[in-house]
């Protein structure tokens, strides 16, 4: 790496000014549900384990994880999606309540049902994963009463980024991602950008764009290594030119994550780990990606600071948000600060 250092007391100057941040967050939504228990003998009936189950539980998931994580770091998050008028959608709301996040950009759809996945988990391990979902795009209707609530809420509140988190549940469309993005310019404000597949060409312009190695691949249509470190980035480069990007981060699980901008061009390695469960990495590393870019950080402290952060998170099992004091502890002991 490039000599380059920032001292620790802009590091926390930095954790402090997250608290001053307003976020919109655009995505799919969903209730991660767990079953939790033993597993002590096989079933008779067939060879799958039998999970006495000891713990039920229902988390917030998809963007309203990250949700949590930007309210976990201190900033206000502002959730704008789509819930079906159901159980599960009044049991998204109840979830929402009791975490203080506000319901305002939250549309009940009749024809639609609340997604829900639900992680069966024995002996500290996950066994199955059941999933209850529409893929399909939303009406175009509901398109333009989302455009309505997110013009109205980017109107009247202060907002200082703006994440698409793309689950590809359908919400995500490429008329909404247009739109969004251009008053988002009009106003100034950062786009940050979790994809996935389906719409992985259509944020052209955006802030930062934080795809995986396996997304980059399916989405350049490129079989890149993570291992070829050189390629990656003439890849990712010339995706980010194509897309009038300013920034792309790509997360490279066990080998860590790249930043491509037009200045800076890096690749820090992970941190070692005692990795419990990879889900909601990513959705932790966009949060902290997103407030580093919101306050115009240097490249190389957004990567870095998001690197740790998922790898942070991958030592608990589940899916759980960033602990922001654990994340400034272990900031302070990079390498680039000093």
């Amino acid at each position: 790496m490039k000599k380059f250092s920032i001292k620790k007391e802009h590091v926390r100057e930095i954790f402090k000014s997250f608290n001053n941040l307003n976020v919109l967050i655009i995505g799919d939504v969903m209730i991660d549900s767990y079953l939790w228990g033993k597993v002590n003998r096989i079933s008779p009936e067939a060879p799958v384990p039998i999970v006495a189950v000891s713990k039920k539980e229902r988390r917030l998931g998809g963007a309203a994880n990250v949700a949590l994580n930007i309210q976990a770091l201190g900033a206000n998050p502002i959730l704008c999606s789509v819930v079906g008028v159901d159980y599960e959608g009044l049991a998204f709301l109840d979830l929402l309540r009791a975490q203080k996040l506000s319901q305002k950009g939250i549309l009940k759809l009749r024809d639609r049902i609340t997604t829900v996945k639900t992680r069966v988990i024995g002996n500290n391990a996950q066994l199955l994963r059941v999933d209850e979902e529409v893929e399909e795009d939303i009406d175009p209707s509901d398109v333009q009463q989302l455009l309505t609530l997110i013009s109205y809420i980017i109107n009247h509140d202060k907002i200082d980024v703006i994440i698409f988190e793309d689950y590809n549940k359908g919400l995500i469309t490429s008329k909404l991602v247009s739109k969004v993005v251009e008053l988002a310019k009009s106003k100034n404000i950062p786009t940050c950008v979790d994809p996935k597949k389906k719409n992985f060409n259509t944020y052209k312009g955006v802030s930062l764009f934080k795809p995986n190695l396996k997304e980059l691949r399916e989405g350049i249509k490129m079989d890149v290594s993570g291992d070829n470190i050189n390629e990656l980035q003439r890849a990712v480069s010339s995706f980010r030119v194509k897309q009038k990007m300013e920034t792309i981060l790509v997360t490279l699980a066990d080998k860590g994550i790249i930043t491509n901008s037009r200045k800076v061009k890096e690749h820090l390695p992970a941190h070692v780990r005692s990795i419990a469960d990879v889900s909601g990495a990513g959705d932790t590393v966009i949060s902290v990606a997103s407030l580093c870019r919101a306050l115009e950080c240097h490249d190389l402290v957004t990567a870095a600071l998001a690197n740790l952060s998922g790898g942070l998170v991958c030592e608990q099992v589940g899916v759980v948000p960033i602990d922001k004091e654990q994340l400034l502890e272990e900031a302070l002991k990079l390498d680039i600060i000093k």
